[in-house]
């Protein structure tokens, strides 16, 4: 019983947390510098942008246009204002979809 719990707990837990493979292209994009999963830094928190788009069709492409050619004004209470720098071409199209997928994918 104690290994079918202990097991359970483990895919839970993988479920439930990023991946650590996202959250490391995130680092290497830069993005950890303004976001976090949880929590504002100067950007939005990601998990936040989940939900704000959940259920929204256009979403993904919206996002990665915003991330390619970055701007301001759609998270102005959170940010004050500080705008988003673009991250194309520093960071390829296919990462930046990769990376789209994962903040959207969190508010599952």
């Amino acid at each position: 019983m104690k290994v079918k719990a202990l097991v359970l707990g483990a895919a839970l837990s993988v479920v439930a947390m990023p991946s650590f493979a996202d959250l490391e292209l995130a680092k290497a994009s830069g993005c950890l510098a303004c976001h976090s999963v949880d929590k504002k830094v100067v950007g939005p928190a990601w998990m936040d942008v989940s939900k704000k788009y959940k259920g929204n069709a256009a979403a993904k492409a919206d996002l990665i246009g915003k991330v390619k050619a970055g701007g301001k004004g759609n998270w102005t209470e959170v940010t004050g204002g500080v705008p988003m720098p673009p991250y194309s071409p520093r960071v390829s199209d296919e990462n930046i979809g990769k990376l789209v997928d994962f903040v959207l994918g969190l508010a599952k």
